[in-house]
């Protein structure tokens, strides 16, 4: 049995949008795949409460959940994200109209009266991949992909220039045709006009009569600084054109972010590995490390550090997406230890091991000065 929408989001039915928005954001941020690598359980969490946010969120899809459950969402989508069979565009209200008129008179239609419906454009999605610079700094990127345009020469009509759309004869204008079978009376979407209510006697020569045409559509959409890799966005109304002047669908951006060979993030921390000489693991010292700002910075090594210390430097990490400030930069040290010495650094590294083996012992040679063996 499907999980109920609300009971994930740990909200009432009548929470309000706030409600809503506020657990979804708690609950992505506990469950987000960047915080917790491995968790197959979290993960599966996360697109689930993720499914129940883009449902609840939607004023339509929330109201149709309420009548009708995951079915009813599923039902209203389909086709959607690219326009492939099934009810494209449609309320479920049309999906199931004729059954609920069935039964209850015409009651389960809304109050609509059997009136002509508008179909809405499909929903797509999109999927573009950026440097974790760009997710850095946010900012607009261009978008170019095919979608249905409404045709700019009989402006959605479907109709040739001089003439338009006639009253469908069949179901009058009205859309829906009643059928009776003994004590039981149907109504039904129009065969003749496919519920529009009206038919294209004389089509347009460039849509074919159907309101619409397919072309590139070239946008540009804006990026929050810090946004996550598979983030989500909806740009409402730039999805497929709906055929005769109904209501276009929405976008659906989702952002991969590429991996970049400098850094590791996590959440809004950036972690940089940085290899350091064992004369400085042992001395101290600094060490240049790179930075999402693009300026390399130098960071302090004391002395004796140890491969796998960890330094943090405040707010050089990624803006806070829900948050004011940034995260932070870790600097994680490796000591690299020479493979190929020249004779004069083996020469010096003898000498180094004789004055560990000397207990403290006056050694004489460079490294005995440098490690302040008097």
């Amino acid at each position: 049995m499907a999980e109920d929408f609300y009971s994930l989001l740990g909200v009432a039915r009548n929470a309000t949008d706030a409600e809503i928005k506020s657990a979804y954001r708690k609950l992505a941020m506990k469950h987000h795949p960047d915080r917790n690598p491995g968790d197959k359980a979290s993960e599966e969490k996360f697109k689930k409460i993720g499914g129940a946010y883009e449902a609840l969120s939607d004023p339509k899809k929330r109201r149709l959940y309420d009548q009708y459950g995951e079915a009813g969402v599923n039902a209203g989508a389909s086709g959607g994200f690219g326009g492939g069979s099934g009810f494209e565009g449609a309320d479920v209200n049309d999906v199931f109209g004729d059954l609920f008129e069935n039964f209850f008179g015409g009651g389960g239609r809304g109050g609509r009266g059997g009136g002509r419906r508008r179909a809405h454009g499909a929903d797509l999605k999109y999927e573009t991949e950026i440097s974790l610079e760009e997710a850095f700094n946010g900012g607009q990127i261009p978008l170019k992909f095919a979608r249905a345009h409404t045709c700019a020469t009989c402006r959605g009509s479907g109709a040739k220039a001089g003439s338009s759309p006639k009253r469908c004869a069949t179901c009058r204008g009205s859309g829906r045709v009643q059928l009776s079978q003994g004590f039981f009376s149907m109504a039904q979407t129009c065969p003749k006009c496919g519920g529009e209510g009206q038919v294209v006697e004389d089509p347009c020569k460039d849509c074919r009569g159907q309101g619409r045409v397919r072309k590139e559509a070239d946008l540009k959409i804006k990026l929050p600084p810090g946004i996550y890799d598979g983030a989500t966005l909806r740009i409402s109304g730039e999805g497929e054109a709906a055929p005769h002047g109904g209501e276009n669908g929405d976008l659906y951006v989702s952002v991969k972010i590429k991996p970049d060979p400098r850094f590791e993030r996590r959440e809004d921390d950036l972690t940089v590995h940085a290899p350091i000489d064992v004369a400085t693991a042992a001395l101290g010292g600094a060490v240049d490390v790179p930075t999402i700002d693009g300026e390399p910075m130098k960071v302090k090594i004391p002395s004796g550090v140890q491969t796998g210390a960890t330094f943090r430097v405040r707010e050089k990490g990624m803006p806070k997406l829900h948050g004011r400030g940034r995260g932070d930069l870790l600097v994680a040290v490796r000591v690299d230890v020479p493979r190929d010495l020249t004779a004069r650094q083996r020469e010096l590294f003898e000498q180094l091991r004789a004055s560990f083996e000397g207990e403290g012992k006056e050694e004489p040679g460079v490294f005995g000065r440098i490690f302040g063996k008097e």
